[in-house]
C-alpha cells in the first residue's frame, strides 16, 4: 500500500512539473535573432576609403539593437566583415581569439592598432581642398566628405554635446560637397537658408 501511495504521489509530481514547464513556455516567448541584419555592415579594410571606424561600429551595434545580438554575435560579424590588412590583424591577435575576449575589448584593440596618425589640421585641409574627381560620382564625392569630416569631429562622452558635434561635421561635409567654404556658413547657421536660396535661385531660372 505504501508503494502504491509513493508511486501516486511520484505521477502527479510529475504531471504538475509538465503542467509548469507548459505555463513557463506559454508565458516566456522565445527570443529569435535576426541575422539577415549582417548584410546592413559594411566590410571594413582600415583604408582611407572605406567608411571610419567608429561608424563601422555603430552600424554592428544598431543592427545588434534591432536583431537582438549577443555581444559574441558583434565580435563574430565584425570578423566576417575584416579584409585586407584588417584581416591579418585579426588573425594574428591572440586577445581577440581568447575565451575571456568581449566586444569592448574587440573595440579597444582595433582602435589602438587603427588610430589615426595624421592631425586634425591635415585632415581639415583635406576636406577645404577636396574636389569631385573625374570618375567619381556625386554620392561617392558626398560620401568621401562626409568621412573627411567625421575624422575632425571632436568626441564627447556627453550625448547632447557628442551629437551636435555630428551634425556640424554632417553640415562641414554639406558645405564641400556644395562648394560653400567650410566653417564659413556654420557661423552664421545658415545652411539651411543658403540652401534654400539656392533652390529658389534655381528654380526662378528655369521659369
Amino acid at each position: 500500500m505504501q508503494d502504491a501511495s509513493l508511486q501516486a504521489q511520484l505521477l502527479e509530481s510529475k504531471a504538475e512539473i509538465t503542467r509548469l514547464r507548459e505555463r513557463l513556455s506559454i508565458g516566456t516567448p522565445t527570443v529569435h535573432k535576426d541575422l539577415s541584419l549582417i548584410s546592413l555592415v559594411p566590410k571594413w579594410s582600415g583604408s582611407e576609403t572605406s567608411v571610419p571606424l567608429e561608424e563601422f561600429f555603430e552600424n554592428i551595434e544598431s543592427a545588434a539593437k534591432i536583431g537582438r545580438w549577443h555581444s559574441a554575435d558583434c565580435m563574430q560579424i565584425a570578423a566576417l566583415k575584416r579584409t585586407d590588412s584588417v584581416r591579418t590583424f585579426y588573425n594574428t591577435c591572440l586577445e581577440l581569439h581568447a575565451e575571456d575576449a568581449t566586444w569592448d575589448k574587440f573595440k579597444k584593440a582595433f582602435r589602438e592598432r587603427f588610430r589615426d596618425v595624421h592631425t586634425d589640421q591635415y585632415h581639415f585641409v583635406r576636406l577645404q581642398t577636396a574636389r569631385q574627381a573625374k570618375h567619381e560620382g556625386p554620392q561617392e564625392f558626398a560620401d568621401r566628405c562626409r568621412a573627411l569630416a567625421q575624422k575632425i569631429m571632436c568626441k564627447d562622452s556627453d550625448p547632447v554635446a557628442q551629437r551636435v558635434h555630428r551634425e556640424n561635421a554632417e553640415k562641414d561635409a554639406f558645405s564641400q560637397f556644395c562648394g560653400w567654404p567650410v566653417w564659413g556658413i556654420r557661423k552664421t547657421g545658415q545652411i539651411s537658408e543658403a540652401a534654400g536660396s539656392a533652390t529658389s535661385t534655381n528654380n526662378s531660372a528655369c521659369s
